[in-house]
């Protein structure tokens, strides 16, 4: 198949339905509209979410918990199970290595280890954060956890 062989499926092209063309097409004199009012004038209309005057669902719902997107850190997460597999016992690991077997999407953001899987590889692992589980678990295999 090649680009110009594309068409759409049968069927799924309509054309646009002509409106105010006369008493006799069915849709003339107010196009559809109906006799006054906000939805019949020219731009008129409301806004996405407004119910009339009453109070909006969004308002209406009872808002919960805290949320901190300005100040708060969010981590990129490594799991124990992705660090055995993918490298070699005695390796250093920094965000570099991670975001070079492509475990993180940015080398330059924060990095958390967290304790998913076991690990039997001694790994020198050094990221900003880790799991208390996390660190147990790479220090028990021989390796060390260093928070950078």
């Amino acid at each position: 198949m090649k680009l110009n062989d594309l068409h759409p499926a049968p069927g799924t092209k309509r054309k646009p339905k002509r409106v105010g063309c006369g008493a006799g097409c069915g849709s003339g004199k107010t196009s559809g509209r109906g006799h006054k009012g906000q939805k019949s004038r020219s731009g008129g209309g409301v806004r996405p979410g407004f119910e009339g005057g009453q109070m909006p669902l969004v308002r209406r719902t009872p808002k919960r918990g805290f949320n901190n997107a300005r100040f708060g850190t969010s981590y990129q997460v490594v799991n124990l199970d992705l660090l055995e597999s993918r490298f070699e016992s005695g390796s250093v690991i920094t965000a570099t290595e991670l975001a070079a077997k492509r475990l993180i999407s940015d080398e330059k953001g924060l990095v958390k280890v967290l304790a998913k899987g076991d690990i039997s590889k001694a790994l020198t692992v050094k990221v900003n954060a880790f799991s208390a589980e996390a660190i147990k678990k790479i220090e028990a295999a021989g390796g060390k956890a260093e928070v950078i």
